[in-house]
């Protein structure tokens, strides 16, 4: 207690912290004497003294910690310390002092690869490095239970990726292997735990995982019932935590099998095994029963799962689906209601005021710039345009149901969008309004031209999409001046109007200035290149012109877009035709018959190919198809009539003209030829009826009576004079009336000023008292009526040569001015394509790709 000395009261506590020992004071070294002449001269760069003893620092001077440290530096006033080792307060000997005559080892430093045992000479290796490499490191054996657990789950997670992986490339097949791969591997991992001992430590997720990929390839693969099989499996395994959500899944399968009640039931017991928390699955869901209520056509159980979703979450499709149950019902007040609702839905997009960049910030511009066209921009515009579809639909749908007239329904949906946030759809419905005229057959198209000119002073959108349907009206009533100002109107409101450039370049082709229409077809292409209808009307320009080539490249590119359009397969195999290449010709027409096996006149131009390649067998089956399909044309009749008699089968030639004279009672030529076929087959008797039968009909016609009388004279009947004196009296008649037509030639050709009215005169006449015209077959059967009876006489035979198909018989094109493709716009929906009859005939060189109601031609 010597050593302890207590503070007494007046002393004060906080004395002594401002003294430090001077050896510490840097700030006078400058002015010491003694540090400047130890930094001057060697004395400050001693080498370090060696150890005397082992393990110690110096050799026999034993150093204090601290009490026990020489001060070289400072003034010669300052008092020295004791150079000899002091004890601390507690009695403990000091770190290197001596005891007792030896001096106490140094272990502090050893760590760092000192040793009390070093000795001089010995070589500094802290790291150990003199001893050589370590050796390597021991390899893990894969013989544990534990490592063939980890491995083999190593390898069921690798199977699942590369399921998945191989989905997403579409390759189903692979997907589906490589899921029962890690199935296989899933049940053998099982059951090495189990004979580890570790059968507690099952991994439940990996099972999970196996199992609901596996289930997942099986429905992808359309195995429906190895899918529900897997997905019971997981569902009635308690262990699996929010395993009842997967009858959402098994509900689809059923839903696809349209299994409606069983879906029904799975996507219930799926809602009652989710919690109100999730308020957007359980959403979906009840939109899933909704649905499948409608496929039941239990509309009402529809309307009540509808309904609580606008109530508690309304959506775009479910508002949409909600106005077609109550169409379904035909309930107009609630249609009315449900359509105020939809267009009440808020969208949850921006607005687009934002993508406006401000002219005095260019950083803003910048960052608008950025964000202008990014994933999410993209998704609102596809987000808005969803719901403008949904919303024209609606308004097209019920607009015709809810009012007396479809015209007051209309004005109802445009007053009720005109309030809503759609406010520019108001104007797309005023042309849909007009357009519902042109397909409502029993009203007048006056009111749809009237609707349309209303828009003539809207903006140049809607300016352009009115006048394109003006043009159109007007070129289908053949008013082509009209047509043309206002397809100039559409081109002066947007430019850039792909519909508009081919209206214009429609109204200039029927002017017969077809280069001048070709080069707004290629304005219009170099608009819009996926502009089929241009590059289809381009093609037909080029024939026109003559450049056959240039007309066959667009068409096979037009080919390239539309693989599987008759129209176009027929312009290729025509202008194949035309460049004289037949084989060609034929291989698109098979092509086309792939398309539209039942088309007659397809048919009927194979069976000319083929004949005028000399392949009789080819050419008979294809105009016997096209007979079968088709039995009223003509020239077919003709053709197959003619091949019987060249192949001596006239019996089976006489149904084939008895059709034609059905088709053309007034044509004697037709009758004249089923008689002939009577005579040929030695059905005299019959053949006589039907000559009657035609003479009763056609009394002066001069074929008739000279057959009448060869007939009469061979089978020796009393009548046979009674035709001769009719004969001679038709000839004479005939006779006058030739003579007739010549006089009036020669006067016509002596007029000089009078010249071309004077012809026509003449040809009207002529044509007003026609000489009977009879085929090749008639007038050499008349030659050889004095040859035997069973046989026929050389050269009696029919050319099997047909004519190229008239006008109005291509089945692929329109007449010239009637069905040219002009196009209206219908600014939303799908769009549509006028439908073409397999048996319509129309002009090869006049066809224009129609370009129906259009309603994708409006440009966004």
């Amino acid at each position: 207690m010597e050593h302890v000395h207590l503070a007494a009261e007046e002393d004060d506590l906080y004395s002594g912290y401002n003294d430090y020992n001077p050896t510490f004071d840097s700030e006078e070294l400058d002015n010491d004497a003694g540090f400047q002449q130890a930094v001057r001269t060697s004395h400050g760069r001693r080498p370090p003294m060696t150890a005397k003893f082992p393990g110690t620092a110096i050799g026999g001077r034993a150093l204090g910690t601290s009490f026990g440290v020489e001060s070289r530096f400072g003034s010669e006033s300052r008092l020295l310390k004791s150079r000899m080792p002091m004890a601390s307060s507690m009695g403990r000997p000091m770190t290197g002092a001596v005891q007792d005559g030896a001096a106490r080892p140094m272990t502090a430093v050893r760590a760092a690869g000192y040793s009390s045992a070093m000795t001089r000479g010995s070589t500094f290796d802290p790291l150990g490095q003199s001893k050589g490499p370590a050796p390597p490191l021991e390899g893990k054996s894969e013989d544990t239970p534990d490592e063939k657990v980890k491995i083999l789950e190593k390898k069921v997670n690798d199977l699942i990726e590369e399921s998945c992986l191989a989905h997403g490339r579409g390759d189903l097949q692979l997907s589906l292997d490589r899921a029962k791969e890690a199935g296989r591997k899933e049940r053998a991992l099982v059951r090495q735990r189990e004979q580890s001992g570790n059968a507690d430590h099952i991994n439940l997720d990996l099972t999970y995982s196996v199992l609901f990929n596996l289930a997942t390839q099986y429905a992808n693969n359309d195995m429906y019932a190895e899918a529900l099989n897997t997905y019971q499996v997981i569902v009635k395994n308690k262990m699996f935590s929010n395993a009842g959500r997967l009858k959402v899944n098994m509900a689809n399968i059923y839903f696809k099998q349209k299994n409606y009640p069983k879906a029904i039931k799975f996507y219930r017991m799926a809602l009652d095994q989710i919690s109100n928390s999730h308020k957007e699955m359980r959403i979906k869901i009840m939109q899933n029963i909704g649905v499948v209520f409608i496929r039941m056509g239990q509309y009402s159980d529809a309307i009540t799962s509808f309904e609580h979703i606008m109530s508690e979450s309304p959506n775009i499709k479910t508002g949409f689906n909600l106005i077609l149950c109550y169409y379904a019902i035909g309930d107009r007040e609630r249609m009315k209601k449900a359509f105020q609702k939809l267009i009440c839905v808020p969208l949850g997009i921006d607005e687009e005021d934002k993508y406006i960049p401000p002219n005095d910030d260019t950083h803003a511009n910048l960052v608008i710039e950025a964000i202008k066209n990014d994933k999410l921009h993209q998704m609102e515009r596809e987000r808005k345009a969803l719901a403008e579809k949904f919303i024209m639909t609606s308004a097209k749908l019920i607009a015709p149901s809810i009012e007396a007239t479809f015209a007051a329904g209309f004005d109802w949906c445009v007053d009720m969008v005109k309030s809503s946030q759609y406010v520019e759809l108001a104007n797309d419905l005023e042309i849909n309004k007009a357009i519902t005229y042109l397909r409502q057959r029993d009203f007048n198209q006056l009111e749809a031209v009237e609707t349309l000119k209303t828009f003539e002073k809207k903006d140049s959108r809607v300016k352009s999409a009115a006048a394109t349907n003006l043009s159109f009206l007007y070129f289908l009533e053949k008013d082509y001046d009209q047509a043309d100002r206002y397809a100039d109107l559409a081109m002066t409101a947007d430019r850039y109007n792909p519909a508009a450039l081919i209206n214009k370049g429609n109204t200039v082709f029927v002017k017969k200035d077809y280069e001048k229409a070709a080069e707004f077809y290629k304005e219009a292409l170099r608009n819009d290149s996926s502009c089929t209808e241009a590059l289809y009307n381009l093609g037909l320009t080029y024939k026109r012109l003559g450049r056959l080539e240039e007309s066959l490249d667009c068409f096979l590119k037009l080919h390239a877009i539309l693989r599987n359009s008759a129209q176009v397969m027929w312009q290729l195999a025509n202008l194949f035709e035309m460049l004289e290449d037949p084989h060609q010709a034929i291989e698109w027409l098979m092509q086309l018959i792939t398309v539209t096996p039942t088309d007659p006149q397809v048919l009927a131009k194979l069976g000319e190919l083929y004949d005028s390649e000399g392949d009789k067998s080819q050419a008979f089956q294809y105009y016997q198809e096209s007979f079968r399909y088709f039995p009223s044309n003509i020239d077919v009749i003709e053709w197959l009539g003619a091949y019987y008699i060249d192949t001596q089968f006239c019996e089976k030639a006489i149904q084939y003209f008895e059709r034609a004279t059905l088709i053309q009672p007034t044509q004697v030529k037709w009758q004249l030829m089923v008689a002939s076929c009577y005579r040929r087959s030695g059905n005299y008797q019959k053949a006589l009826e039907t000559y009657k039968d035609i003479h009763r009909k056609f009394p002066e016609n001069v074929e008739c009576l000279r057959f009448l009388v060869r007939l009469c004279t061979d089978m020796g009947m009393k009548e046979v004079q009674d035709y001769a004196t009719k004969l001679k009296k038709v000839e004479k008649m005939k006779e006058i009336r030739e003579q007739r037509v010549k006089s009036a030639r020669e006067g016509s050709a002596r007029g000089t000023r009078r010249e071309g009215s004077a012809s026509s005169e003449v040809d009207v006449k002529a044509v007003s008292h026609p000489e009977p015209k009879h085929s090749p077959l008639l007038d050499q059967g008349r030659d050889s009526g004095h040859s035997s009876h069973g046989t026929s006489a050389k050269g009696e035979r029919l050319s099997a040569k047909m004519r190229a198909l008239p006008g109005s018989n291509e089945p692929y094109e329109a007449s010239s001015q009637r069905d040219i493709d002009a196009s209206y716009v219908d600014p939303l929906g799908a769009p549509m394509e006028r439908p073409k009859t397999a048996a319509k005939k129309r002009n090869e060189d006049d066809d224009f790709a129609d370009e129906e109601l259009g309603d994708d031609l409006l440009p966004e």
